[in-house]
């Protein structure tokens, strides 16, 4: 069952971005249409801010706290078009139950160069092509990449796995209910096994979709379809019920396991087939089978007949293959022979991904997953299936650098796009996007680094640089100031209040660029007059929602890549503010700051616990006093789901762990706890205002429902548990103040 769900999602990644191409039914060549292209506007370049400015007062109102979409550009025909992949096969026959059997002599013949399996197939599919350029219907993607699913009609029949697929897509931020709207279309009816002899076989699918209002001959309808079973029965159980909707199991590298070597160095455990495709290799592994570091093992004794067709090898084969355990060989090799099978993937591949084995795949012409964005060389050894004899001494000449590096990308690509069938489905999505708006798409670095393609967003910059993650990679550095940004929902009483004096402790930071006031209080917004003067500018920024959740919108007014997040009645000095900041500029991608949380697992309820006890284990640095990047304004508000954010806005709570969540699920890594404080809040509210939502007594039951509300969105419990405090040096130390930097810091 686990073997034929790892098949299943080799299927699933490159099977249906093939299928994609497959939308002009009975097309030939068709006349590309005209699109205009406007440019979009690059994102301005930092100023350079120095070091006092004049005063600069600036009220900014907003009619709305919420981004407005806005028209996707046209294609122009003098832009060149983006070539993608051929499609070289028809809807008609798929729909029929009629695909084409895999041991067919023109397209998979396992000698064949690539120039002459093209010309095979440009011989037997001659004026069948359909294109991305020729096949698609860019104008339906002008205002925004969604994606609608087709209401189920009465007495359909859905299975397990193409629910999974369709609640995947429910919960994504593409999703739309409204066909007009639509940029890609998903069938209700269950493609997914068209095998006729099959339970799960749906009957007149041709004629149903067909039907459909928006079908038009399948352009811009998106098919799943996954091959059940081996050649050439076609009937056992797919087997990805296992597979989990979302979270998925995690890779099996830890930091514990850091060392390149393992006990093995090549092994493989599997089927060998004495006749047809697929048996000349596996006929051939025992030539490079030693007992010792290569264990490569294969039976005859699978199918109904096999006996009939054993041969002398075959009862020495299956005695020695019943004496290793196949996981254990998986978890205790540096590399796994990934060699052709009969299906059109390998199950093992993907096992050998999780395990972090190296695949080394002879399988000539076989496509990988996602093969168009993912760098399978970083993570694979390629090799040609006429060279087995080779493979020992190939494996035996990587390095243990190169091992190592090759393993950990293994753990970040099962983790980043095939744990879970909500990561495959999104990752296909995200890939088409890419096609539609190739202006605006992700480059090799962003789907090929941490955290993965699935958070970095292009809409936000095609640039890797104004990303947090890619410093490091491409030798940058955050910006050396930060923006201050104060969340106000008490009204504004006297020049004592808590909020001005917070303006005045931060604005005398000379690391400070400028001051951001969200003004998401009731009463009317307080005249100039009433604010302090600051050396920086300071914008006051009015939404009309006034919503928890618009404090973490992107608003343009931020102009640098730190944001010191404030809650009005935080309580820092200056040194406080600065050293944080420093702190931050090593941890571009963290949360770093100071009111620290945790969470734990209470067993008696079955459910996460959320503590505010003084305890040296922390998982969350909330927003209230913390640093953070820009770019996670701009993930919060367009990659969390709606229903969320509408969650934490009828509660006025819980933006911060959300935030929190967020943060640790891009970068699996805590947040970072600076300074021991146990203040850092206003111990009194000025008399008449709002009390402070901490003092509700529903407050922390309502972070309890949160947390439990979005680890279900995630799939899984992604807060990293730390134990790390960093101080300024010689703080607390028995010497002079005058010999420390940040001396008001003890005092507090």
């Amino acid at each position: 069952m686990q073997a034929k769900k790892r098949y299943l999602l080799v299927s699933v990644g490159a099977g249906l971005l093939f299928l994609v191409y497959l939308w002009g039914l009975q097309i030939g060549e068709f006349q590309q249409q005209q699109y205009q292209y406007r440019q979009f506007p690059q994102y301005p370049q930092y100023p350079q801010y120095p070091q006092y400015h004049q005063q600069e007062y600036q009220y900014y109102h907003q009619s709305q706290d919420v981004y407005q979409p806005q028209p996707l550009p046209q294609r122009s025909p003098s832009r060149p078009p983006r070539h993608w992949p051929e499609s070289t096969e028809l809807l008609e026959p798929y729909l029929e139950g009629g695909e084409q059997e895999e041991d067919s002599p023109q397209l998979h013949h396992q000698h064949t160069s690539p120039r002459e399996r093209r010309a095979i197939r440009d011989n037997i599919y001659k004026n069948k092509r359909c294109r991305m350029e020729t096949c698609f219907d860019f104008a339906r993607c002008q205002s925004g990449f969604r994606v609608y699913i087709y209401p189920p009609q009465r007495g359909d029949e859905v299975s397990d796995t193409y629910q999974k697929i369709l609640s995947s897509i429910k919960e994504s931020r593409f999703y739309t209910t409204d066909p007009s709207r639509a940029c890609l279309f998903i069938l209700a009816v269950d493609t997914l096994d068209r095998d006729q002899l099959s339970a799960q076989y749906v009957q007149n699918v041709r004629s149903r979709i067909q039907s459909l209002p928006t079908w038009s001959d399948g352009r811009n309808h998106l098919i799943f379809n996954l091959y059940s079973g081996t050649w050439p029965d076609y009937t056992e159980d797919l087997g990805f019920e296992e597979h989990a909707v979302k979270g998925g199991g995690t890779g099996y590298l830890t930091l514990s396991d850091a060392l390149p070597s393992r006990k093995y160095l090549l092994v493989f455990k599997g089927k060998r087939y004495l006749t047809g495709i697929g048996s000349e290799t596996r006929n051939a592994l025992y030539h490079i089978h030693n007992g010792e570091d290569i264990i490569l093992l294969t039976t005859c004794k699978h199918g109904k007949d096999w006996e009939k067709h054993k041969d002398s090898r075959c009862d020495r084969d299956n005695e020695e293959y019943s004496k290793f355990d196949y996981q254990e060989l998986l978890h205790n090799s540096s590399f796994c022979l990934v060699p052709r099978g009969r299906r059109l993937g390998s199950f093992r591949f993907l096992e050998a991904l999780q395990a972090a084995c190296i695949p080394v795949i002879l399988s000539n012409g076989w496509e990988l997953p996602f093969s168009e964005v993912i760098d399978w060389k970083k993570a694979a050894i390629i090799g040609d299936e006429r060279l087995l004899l080779q493979v020992p001494s190939i494996t035996r000449s990587v390095g243990r650098d190169r091992i190592l590096a090759l393993r950990q990308q293994t753990q970040f690509l099962w983790d980043a796009y095939f744990s879970s069938v909500a990561k495959i489905v999104l990752t296909t999505l995200e890939i088409i996007q890419d096609r539609v708006d190739s202006h605006v798409s992700r480059n090799q670095l962003l789907w090929n680094s941490l955290p993965g393609g699935l958070y970095a967003l292009p809409q936000y910059s095609t640039d890797p640089a104004l990303f947090p993650f890619y410093y490091g990679i491409l030798g940058k550095s955050p910006s050396q100031q930060f923006t201050a940004v104060i969340h106000t929902v008490t009204p504004l009483q006297s020049q004592i209040s808590p909020v001005v004096k917070l303006i005045i402790a931060v604005a005398k930071s000379k690391l400070c660029a400028q001051i951001v006031v969200l003004w998401n209080c009731d009463k009317p917004l307080p005249p100039r007059n009433k604010w302090p003067s600051t050396s920086v500018p300071l914008a006051v920024i009015e939404g009309q929602t006034k919503m928890m959740s618009s404090r973490f919108f992107p608003h343009d007014v931020i102009l640098t890549d730190a944001v010191l997040s404030l809650d009005e009645d935080s309580v820092l000095s200056t040194n406080e503010v600065e050293f944080a900041f420093i702190v931050w500029q090593s941890f571009p991608e963290r949360i770093v700051g100071y009111p620290a949380r945790s969470h734990y697992w209470d067993s008696s309820r079955s459910r996460w616990g959320y503590t505010s006890k003084w305890t040296n284990d922390y998982s969350m640095v909330l927003t209230g006093a913390a640093f953070y990047h820009r770019y996670y304004h701009y993930l919060f508000t367009h990659y969390v789901p709606a229903n969320l954010l509408t969650m934490v806005d009828r509660m006025a709570n819980c933006e911060d762990i959300l935030m929190n969540f967020l943060v640790s699920a891009v970068t699996k890594q805590p947040p970072i706890k600076v300074t021991q404080k146990k203040q850092y809040k206003e111990t009194m509210m000025s008399q008449g205002s709002k009390v402070s939502r901490w003092a509700d007594p529903d407050h922390f039951a309502q972070r309890q429902t949160c947390m439990n509300a979005f680890s279900h969105w995630l799939g899984f419990m992604p807060l990293v548990h730390s134990q790390m405090r960093l101080d300024p040096v010689l703080f607390r130390d028995q010497v002079s103040i005058l010999r420390k930097k940040y001396r008001d810091i003890e005092r507090l």
